[in-house]
């Protein structure tokens, strides 16, 4: 799934009043991260990921690799922070996120 730049911009948006539901360690990007990842992208289609330390090469690498391991859209990365969409079947019809065309 391809979105454009309006797109990103409206999923920018939602993610702002949005908390990080996962955090990544000392010890980077874990199976069990990336289960978590995955069981937090079905739950709520929009999640914001922390990263702690402050290697900015790393936090940029780990946003691609999560974006594609996930099978997630990558939406913004702002410091420590990265924020993920992908579409889930598993979210009731009313609190899917529906995307500006």
């Amino acid at each position: 799934m391809q979105l454009n730049s309006k797109q990103i911009a409206y999923l920018r948006g939602l993610a702002q009043a949005l908390r990080p539901v996962v955090m990544i360690g000392n010890n980077g990007l874990t199976e069990a991260v990336l289960k978590e990842i995955d069981s937090s992208l079905s739950a709520h289609e929009l999640i914001k990921v922390q990263v702690a330390g402050d290697d900015r090469a790393l936090r940029t690498a780990l946003f691609s690799d999560i974006a594609a391991q996930a099978g997630a859209i990558a939406v913004h990365h702002i410091g420590k922070q990265l924020v993920f969409y992908r579409a889930s079947e598993q979210v009731k019809p009313q609190a899917r996120i529906v995307i500006p065309t």
